[in-house]
């Protein structure tokens, strides 16, 4: 512990130099320290639950989001930033030195996104002894969203081996922006220098209070009279274009039902009118004084009532219904069968019907259904249901507009897709492509949250209005009750198998709710539907399937875009046809599931003509899962001193405890379909590295890294030569996004085809200056090797410059045709009787990821990906009450696992590789999510004998169920 400096009581000193001005009246440290420059102290909830604001206060780790910052005065505060100096690691000789605790999450990579390790390097960086031996206490301070926590684990023990120095692909090649990330360096969106931004504004938004209203009067007098308030804009101020904040490279993927500020307010949570002022607390002011009057409409909350002939629609603007319906009581209106709204052009199945609010529906049928179920030995028919889960990327959904010099509208936006977002502020705002730009650094975590128009547009309006860069940032808060969430769905499973196991039908009848808009609605119902059924040889299979609009918060795009929500119902099935018919669960899929060669068909007649089996690893998966297993077991039976009891599980916690063990499989495509598009541009720079340029945005996926470790490898160079621009619309030609798994698949393309052509003109142009042919050079480490001749990287760069030449290549890649990847899941549990209470005994998943580029990083993908599923498994519940409420609002009271919750899961990779991914490699990004639920409850079932159909598992759900079913 640091001892207190001298100095004036009323002075803050920040790593090690008193403050340049005092706080202000009621400001918590967290801003405090951003206002002087401490930007490594990162706001997750402002609430004291995420630990991401961490700072010690005279050595001692508090939450600077919650401490009072003239607390301060007299004290010394240090941060991530300050901390090696602090300590006396960094001196004057040494300015670069880490602290231990920093230099140990380095070797580790015990990091993704990176927006949480500030916090845990101060918390780590207090712990003697006996805090590392209970890091299950020590760091419940702390969340993290994307590790999974084996990463951070490794690195508080120490325990990291390390990075490759070459970093080819197939090694451990570090983060290229790791040392930024654990000296809080890196920069994030709001991460900036105030001088960039000349006379920034900030603003907060005015939220409708009701689930259904119509906006009458917006009274701004008093707001304005604010002292700093400069503006309040309202729907009289925004285009009428409407758009979806949905984000896809078809437009036509999602429903056009949004304005950016409308006077239709159909969720509680919706912005209303947003109030722009010279200080965060101005705009807060302001937007207390809006005055807005509404008109109630009729709202609808239920799912199952939406579809109904008298429900009220929450979008008439979509549906050709009688102008009357359009207000009052729906129970006094005539019944109206308008059409349905907006679905994908060229999408299967579609076809119009009665019921109302319907985003998107399906209705497709291979065989006859009703037949397999007749001949069928054993038939399983449930209901099962999954709920709304937030996303939780610690860094919320923040955006700052801007004029550059020549009047061009810049944002600076926390985005997953920079490009789609130009589009549609192009679109929307009437400008052209080329007067906008967006640009993100890195981006504090994503998992499709930030697939979507959020904050950009209207920021972007203030700043057009205005002239003044105007920044935007949500609250933890907004980010439950105004972005979006995973869909809920509702999924009735029929399936029949016969004697041996042959299934002979499957049947789900789904209906998800997409809340009070359609972003992502026909999409994510369309995907639910399709690999959920597919990765199964069935002859007769059927989908009737629902998008609904009701008057909640809205749904979005998801980890594993509506998979997770059927292969939990398909799985369920599947294990309950095994019991009936006395199979090895995991035997019975070993029987039904695709073989390499097999067609892939969901319930369309015809397989995709764009998917195959770039390589196929899931008959390994199985077998890998299967003995990790058997191996637990035999851990436990070994540990206990006893031979396997009857479940077959090796271990006895008593006679209360039941012992179960589950599994589940999952196959997704590894690109999105209709279309996705990456370009790329690498070149040689002058002091002979390489610089490559993407698209794609970093956000703890790993991109960045994959994309150093494809262009170093196939230009001999490794991936430390190799420095990545990305994310930034003036880069290159076009880019869909970092979404649907396609970091690696898809920009990895683009940025491995650029480099080969790179290498080959680098190889015709030293062939030239040595005088041999382009098949006598190889590319070396800094040079090229010409039959013996070796000319430097840079001189060959110098030379090509002198002659006004420059060595560089593009690549493109479209997205297709497109491979599968597969995940097998498996879970040993124990189960309290008594109580509910739920151990993991062991934790194991098996890939098929191709050819893993990097097999540190994509095993903390698998492990990120097993933790968030635990999340939405055991504990996350967006709860929304029944007048449309998004009651959850806060992570107190919202279960994103803890350190202490998850277990070290094994992870295991099949040997594959692919033919139609970059150096044989899949997506692995999305995918791990998606078997855990089901084999949880699976294991569950084993272990108490009663089948959970509904999410999350929670421990009171499961003692109620034991309960009712008679378990004792």
């Amino acid at each position: 512990m640091t001892e207190p400096l001298t100095h004036r009581p009323d002075t803050v000193v920040v790593d090690g130099s008193p403050a340049a001005a005092p706080p202000a009246p009621g400001q918590c440290l967290r801003t405090y320290l951003r206002e002087q420059g401490a930007l490594g102290v990162k706001k997750g909830c402002d609430a004291g639950d995420c630990g991401a604001c961490t700072v010690h206060v005279d050595g001692v780790p508090v939450h600077s989001c919650i401490y009072p910052a003239h607390r301060a005065a007299g004290h010394e505060v240090t941060t991530v930033q300050g901390l090696a100096a602090a300590t006396g690691h960094a001196t004057a000789e040494r300015p670069d030195a880490l602290h231990p605790v920093q230099q140990q999450f380095l070797d580790a990579q015990g990091f993704q996104c990176g927006f949480c390790t500030a916090g845990f390097v101060m918390t780590a960086a207090t712990f003697d002894d006996e805090g590392r031996a209970d890091l299950d206490r020590s760091l419940k301070g702390n969340l993290c969203r994307c590790t999974g926590y084996r990463a951070i684990e490794d690195a508080v023990q120490g325990r990291g081996s390390g990075t490759c120095a070459t970093g080819g692909v197939g090694t451990d090649a570090p983060a290229p922006a790791g040392r930024g990330v654990v000296t809080g360096t890196v920069r994030y969106t709001l991460d900036i220098d105030p001088a960039r931004y000349p006379g920034l504004l900030h603003m907060k938004l005015v939220r409708s209070p009701h689930a259904h209203a119509r906006v009458i009067d917006i009274d701004t007098t008093q707001a304005l009279a604010v002292e700093g308030v400069h503006a309040v804009l309202t729907h009289a101020d925004a285009p009428a274009t409407r758009f979806s904040t949905a984000q896809h490279e078809l437009v036509e993927d999602d429903p056009a039902d949004t304005r950016i500020l409308d006077d239709v307010v159909r969720f509680r949570g919706q912005r209303v009118a947003a109030v722009v002022a010279e200080t965060v607390r101005a705009a807060e002011e302001g937007a207390r004084r809006v005055r807005v009057t509404y008109e109630e409409l009729p709202a609808v909350v239920d799912p199952e009532r939406a579809t109904a002939p008298d429900a009220p629609l929450v979008h008439p603007e979509l549906q050709e219904v009688p102008e009357d319906e359009l207000r009052g009581d729906p129970a006094d209106a005539p019944a109206g069968d308008g059409p349905p709204a907006e679905v994908p052009e060229g999408a299967d199945g579609l076809a119009p019907g009665p019921e109302r609010n319907v985003v998107a529906r399906l209705h497709s049928e291979i065989g006859d259904v009703e037949a397999g179920l007749a001949q069928a030995a054993v038939v399983h028919e449930a209901t099962y249901r999954t709920q709304r889960v937030a996303h939780a990327a610690l860094e919320t959904h923040a955006s700052i507009a801007s004029l550059d010099e020549d009047g061009r509208l810049v944002v600076r936006s926390s985005t997953q897709t920079p490009f789609l977002t130009r589009r549609a502020l192009a679109r929307v705002l009437d400008l052209p492509a080329e007067r906008v730009r967006v640009v993100c650094e890195r981006v504090g975590g994503g998992f499709g949250s930030k697939q979507e128009m959020i904050t950009e547009d209207v920021v972007a309006l203030a700043t057009l209005r205005l002239g003044r860069p105007v920044q935007l940032e949500h609250t933890r808060t907004e980010q439950f009750t105004a972005t979006t969430t995973r869909h809920p769905f509702r999924i009735r499973v029929r399936a029949g198998a016969a004697a041996d196991g042959t299934l002979t039908a499957l049947h789900l009848d789904v209906l998800a709710n997409t809340g009070a808009y359609g972003n992502h609605g026909p999409g994510v119902m369309f995907h639910g539907c399709g690999e959920s059924l597919a990765v199964y040889r069935c002859a007769n299979k059927k989908v009737d399937a629902r998008s609904v609009y009701t008057n909640t918060v809205p749904a979005g795009a998801f980890r594993g875009y509506g998979l997770s929500q059927t292969v939990f119902a398909v799985e369920s099935a599947v294990s309950e046809l095994a019991e009936q018919l006395g199979i090895d669960p995991l035997e019975m899929r070993r029987r039904v599931m695709v073989r390499d060669g097999d067609p892939l068909l969901s319930a369309f007649p015809e397989p995709e003509e764009d998917v195959l089996y770039g390589s196929y690893g899931l008959d390994q998966c199985v077998d890998l899962v299967a003995d990790a297993l058997a191996r637990g077991r035999e851990r436990d039976a070994e540990h206990y001193g006893r031979a396997a009891d009857g479940t077959g599980c090796g271990i006895d916690l008593g006679p209360d405890w039941g012992i179960g063990e589950g599994t589940a499989l999952s196959m997704i495509d590894t690109v999105p379909p209709r279309g996705h598009i990456a370009d790329a541009t690498v070149r040689l720079r002058p002091d002979g590295g390489l610089e490559a340029l993407v698209g794609t945005a970093e956000f703890g996926n790993g991109t960045t890294t994959v994309h150093a470790q494809l262009v170093g490898g196939a230009l001999g160079q490794g991936a430390a030569a190799v420095t990545v621009r990305q994310s930034d619309t003036d880069l290159v030609a076009h880019d869909t996004g970092a979404f649907g798994s396609t970091g690696t698949t898809v920009a990895g393309k683009a940025s491995l085809a650029a480099a080969e052509e790179l290498a080959r003109r680098i190889r015709a142009y030293a062939a030239a200056l040595a005088g041999t042919t382009p098949d006598e050079c190889r590319l070396v480490p800094g040079a090229v090797d010409c039959a013996g001749t070796l000319l430097p990287l840079a001189a060959v760069a110098r030379e090509a410059a002198g002659r006004g030449e420059r060595l560089e290549a593009t690549g493109h890649w479209d997205g297709t045709p497109r491979s599968v990847a597969f995940n097998v899941h498996g879970f040993r549990v124990a189960v309290h009787r008594g109580t509910g209470e739920i151990r993991i005994l062991q934790s194991v998943q098996a890939a098929d990821a191709g050819t893993v580029v990097n097999p540190r990083q994509c095993r903390g993908q698998v492990e990120g990906g097993v933790a968030q599923a635990l999340g939405a498994a055991l504990w996350e519940d967006v709860v929304v009450g029944e007048d449309g409420t998004t009651e959850t609002q806060i992570f107190r009271s919202y279960h994103v696992p803890t350190f202490a919750d998850v277990p070290r899961t094994e992870v295991y990779f099949a040997r594959t590789s692919d033919t139609t991914g970059p150096a044989g490699a899949k997506s692995m990004s999305e995918s791990p999510f998606n078997p855990v639920a089901p084999a949880m409850a699976n294991a569950i079932k084993a272990a108490t004998g009663v089948r959970f159909t509904r999410l999350p598992l929670t421990r009171d759900r499961v003692y109620l169920g034991m309960k009712e079913a008679g378990v004792r």
